[in-house]
């Protein structure tokens, strides 16, 4: 029977798409807690963008690294399987990222041994325990906001890509796939942020703890948006070339009635 299953093209298909997808998604959640300047990184100056009484910079979670590639992953599996395809892998998806954070309450809980403590000390890290907490310890709003913006993006996701397709037809791959990634992200952008920190400062604000105001809110989500939107520009051939190796794996026949039970789907 798996042997059988295994060797199904379209559900092996399934399940190395569905492999990457939440793969991605969960490691882009973990590393995301790191904040990086992307200019220096680039080995350049940060640009000091004035935008709306905010000096700011391209200062980016971890996570942008690999937020496009899921993005990419909806459209392609939107493509052959349906609406029902991604919402099955955006729901399980959301859970398993619910799942490991309750992991990781647990583990954080755990008494470290009291070599653990110290083992970091001559790398710079004189707390092993308390920098393990800081890592995975994500604040409850940003988990939340995270999700919320994850679950959202991709309802709206596949809802544009099946609107554009129904009225272009095969065409114009490029336009229902980073047409509807523009539109989610943009709103991924906002909402992560006006979850995590716009209402989140306010709600856990304690003595002189800085509180987000509206404005920095949205410049911040503009500056993270011109990202992303560069980011599915850039990355528009890699769709036409994963979609060429599918084609390829599949037969032409095939991948073309899978991409017609998708759209009647």
């Amino acid at each position: 029977m798996i042997h059988t299953i295994i060797k199904n093209k379209p559900t092996r298909l399934f399940l190395i798409l569905a492999g990457f997808f939440i793969a991605n998604a969960l490691i882009a959640e973990i590393i995301g807690v790191k904040i990086f300047s992307l200019e220096k990184t680039l080995g350049i100056e940060p640009l000091k963008i004035n935008l709306m009484g905010n000096e700011l910079s391209f200062n980016l979670t971890a996570g942008v690294l690999l937020w496009p590639v899921v993005f990419i992953m909806t459209d392609i599996i939107n493509e052959y399987y349906g609406m029902r395809g991604v919402k099955f892998l955006s729901w399980l998806t959301a859970g398993l990222i619910a799942f490991a954070f309750i992991v990781f309450v647990g583990a954080m809980k755990l008494a470290p041994a009291d070599f653990f403590i110290s083992s970091k000390q001559g790398s710079g890290v004189p707390d092993m325990s308390k920098a393990y907490n800081s890592v995975l310890g994500q604040g409850g709003f940003i988990i939340i906001a995270s999700l919320t913006a994850f679950i959202l993006s991709q309802l709206i996701d596949v809802f544009i890509f099946h609107k554009i397709k129904k009225a272009t037809g095969e065409k114009n791959i490029w336009l229902r796939a980073t047409g509807s990634t523009l539109i989610s992200q943009f709103i991924d952008s906002f909402v992560v942020l006006f979850i995590a920190f716009y209402i989140g400062t306010r709600v856990n604000r304690s003595g002189d703890d800085f509180v987000w105001p509206f404005n920095l809110f949205i410049a911040v989500g503009i500056v993270n948006y011109i990202y992303k939107f560069t980011v599915a520009i850039v990355l528009t051939p890699v769709i036409y070339l994963v979609h060429n190796r599918i084609e390829k794996y599949l037969g032409k026949e095939l991948a073309a009635e899978m991409k017609a039970a998708a759209m009647k789907d």
